[in-house]
């Protein structure tokens, strides 16, 4: 049988809800719980089924309530009354309609206590999780309760393994995520980019008599964890160990659900950013698809006063995918390895020194990055972006030490038949294989390049330019050792129809203005500040001259008498300030005038070199080759980005001129010929 069968069964619940009214958007929170229900009830009976095969039907018959109740608890998956004690499933409740909510009721209480917190049966106030108990009173109120109920009992999941049930999962989870309205930033992992991603793994691994510990920061329902898990498993004899934990009430429970039919697995609920719930542990394999462009404001003070060291830098608050990677590397163990997606801002948002390229250097680094691969467009369900996997290793070969490697497989696809969402491409088994066995040979192709990883850093060089004029002077030559500026005594300031003598000014004009303050703050402050020395003619007289900018001349003109000299590259600088009366002077605003030299901060990108001798060079080198005019060299920061476009850039050939002359004569050949026949 095949699982997938019941794929449109259970998508066909919908019908009635939209027969009811209910909105599209709302229909996953009307599913979720009546899915987990029909999971764990098969769950619970091929549990019982197995403990009748190994002890036999009649000794557990013969046992007395409380020793079968205490072997199946024992189990850890769960418990109910009335499918262990009184041999009812849900489709035996349905066959009664009129006592059917009392026996509902009784049946979702017949639960243990975990899995009744699960789905929500006794919820009131605080996490509702599942929240059957709304979805019920909601059905209710639509008179559709049992007909609903019905439909679920009817879908039958017990044939069916864990695996299988997992594959079901993906598929409705996916569809669920299509058309939530709460999905916004979260990527459901689609199965081939999870096969991807447990090829890539599988690669990496050995076959051993040790655990293998498999962590998902965010794990959603569990399609990724339980994905890799299950592929893993069809590989390899090793023994897995699987940990995830989400925030997200209604995914937690469905994982944690699962979780408990499985060997070994360990689900548990919060926000990883703000409440590691596995802070004790280290792991073999991390894996995860974080949330992109999702603001952590909400929890800012906690990360920002987060005490475990695995926050290396905070990025920018709009965006947490990067929190979330250096949690995932803080997890890894002194051998492990992972695989990340992320979308393309991780690669190369953020400038040098901002905590993401800082991110992007400690990473690199510590040399914990073996590759990166871009995926094609259209792979999610809702978005078209690229995205990308980062594959971390801790114990990389020797070979591939201090390198990274950059694998394009954006083309790497097959497109589908039905375009699910927003997914048109799949990426198909030959082309994941060829892609894992890329990353394995670690050599150039034709869609794969390695690099030193120092190719990915760069210098950006801060410096002060000094602007000079034409002749090729600045106005710093006209100051003494050490002055700044020359501070003039101007007896008059004027531009156009602006005209200011007064430069200490204590009245003002009383039916306008309330205070001096307030003349200065709506008055004299706008005014200074259109006042533009290169814009428009600008002087400035003082008792002895007459000082001006030239902008033909790039220069600062000083005029006495008839006499004028070039004082070189330099800017008019025009200050306002208010100053409260004191015992010796009265409240006034003053307006001070000072020359200065143009100076301009100015960053140059220059490319990196791990030697710092040769790096200095490199710098010194491209300064004398670009830089024309004086400047004093800041601070030198080191950035990272990482340029998928730039890497796998590909010039568009051009058609050879002859061609192109061809086919216009063609083309007007053709346009003649058709006048022609215009005139016939």
């Amino acid at each position: 049988m095949n699982i997938l069968q019941y794929e449109s069964k259970i998508w066909a619940t919908a019908d009635l809800l939209r027969g009811s009214g209910i909105k599209e958007s709302e229909w996953p929170s009307f599913m979720m719980p009546f899915f987990a229900l029909a999971l764990i009830e098969s769950r619970l009976v091929r549990m019982f089924d197995t403990l009748k095969a190994d002890y036999g039907e009649t000794v557990l018959t013969q046992m007395t309530a409380a020793d079968r109740i205490d072997l199946i608890k024992d189990k850890g998956q769960g418990y109910n009354l009335f499918i262990f004690e009184k041999n009812q499933s849900l489709s035996d409740i349905c066959k009664n309609d009129k006592a059917f909510e009392i026996d509902f009721e009784a049946y979702l209480q017949g639960f243990d206590g975990e899995t009744k917190d699960l789905l929500g049966v006794d919820s009131s106030e605080g996490e509702k999780f599942l929240d059957i108990k709304g979805v019920i009173n909601k059905l209710k109120a639509k008179k559709v309760l049992f007909s609903y109920t019905k439909l679920w009992a009817d879908i039958d999941l017990k044939p069916f393994n864990n695996s299988e049930i997992t594959t079901l999962e993906e598929h409705i989870k996916r569809k669920w995520a299509d058309i939530s309205a709460e999905t916004a930033g979260e990527q459901y992992t689609p199965d081939d980019v999870i096969a991807l991603i447990a090829e890539i793994i599988a690669s990496k691994i050995e076959e051993t008599d040790t655990l293998l510990k498999i962590y998902d920061c965010t794990c959603g329902g569990g399609n990724l964890l339980f994905g890799v898990e299950d592929r893993i498993n069809q590989k390899f004899q090793r023994l897995t160990q699987t940990f995830g934990q989400d925030w997200n009430d209604a995914l937690y429970a469905l994982a944690k659900i699962e979780s408990r039919f499985r060997p070994d697995s360990k689900i548990e609920h919060g926000n990883t950013l703000v409440g590691n719930q596995f802070y004790n542990e280290e792991f073999d394999v991390v894996i995860a698809n974080p949330p992109y462009g999702v603001s952590w404001k909400g929890y800012a003070k906690d990360i920002q006063n987060d005490k475990t060291g695995r926050f290396k830098y905070l990025p920018s608050i709009s965006d947490g995918q990067l929190l979330f990677m250096q949690h995932l590397i803080s997890k890894l163990d002194s051998t492990g390895m992972g695989v990340v997606v992320h979308n393309g801002s991780t690669l190369f948002s953020g400038d040098a020194g901002s905590a993401e390229s800082n991110i992007r250097k400690w990473m690199l680094d510590s040399d914990i990055v073996e590759a990166i691969i871009q995926l094609p467009t259209d792979e999610f369900f809702n978005t078209g972006i690229y995205t990308y996997l980062w594959v971390l290793n801790k114990n990389k070969a020797p070979q591939h030490q201090n390198k990274l490697m950059l694998i394009n497989a954006s083309e790497k696809y097959t497109p589908l038949k039905k375009s699910k969402g927003s997914k048109r491409k799949e990426i198909d088994p030959a082309n994941r294989l060829e892609i894992v066995a890329t990353l394995s040979n670690y050599q150039d192709n034709d869609y794969a390049r390695v690099f030193d990883k120092a190719f990915f850093y760069f210098n950006k060089q801060a410096i002060m330019l000094t602007h000079i004029d034409e002749q090729g002077h600045s106005f710093a030559a006209q100051l003494s050792a050490n002055a700044k500026s020359l501070k003039l005594t101007p007896s008059k300031i004027s531009q156009d129809d602006i005209v200011l003598t007064d430069l200490t000014i204590t009245d003002y004009d009383h039916n306008a203005y309330d205070t001096l303050k307030q003349y200065f703050d709506a008055g004299i402050k706008p005014l200074i500040a259109q006042l533009d020395y290169k814009e428009q003619p600008l002087r400035i007289d003082t008792a002895e001259a007459q000082y001006h900018y030239d902008n033909a001349q790039e220069s600062l003109i000083k005029t006495t008498g008839d006499s004028q000299t070039a004082l070189g590259c330099g800017k008019i600088v025009i200050k306002a300030s208010y100053k409260k009366a004191s015992k010796k002077l009265p409240e006034r605003i003053d307006i001070s005038v000072e020359l200065t030299p143009d100076h301009q901060k100015d960053y140059e990108i220059i490319p990196f070199h791990p030697d710092a001798a040769t790096n200095r060079a490199a710098i010194e080198t491209f300064m004398a080759r670009y830089i024309h005019k004086p400047f004093v060299y800041l601070e030198n920061v080191v950035g990272v980005e990482i340029n998928f476009n730039k890497v796998f850039y590909k010039p568009e050939t051009l058609q050879p001129v002859g061609e192109i002359v061809a086919e216009i004569a063609a083309l007007d050949a053709e346009l003649k010929a058709l006048e022609a026949e215009l005139y016939l």
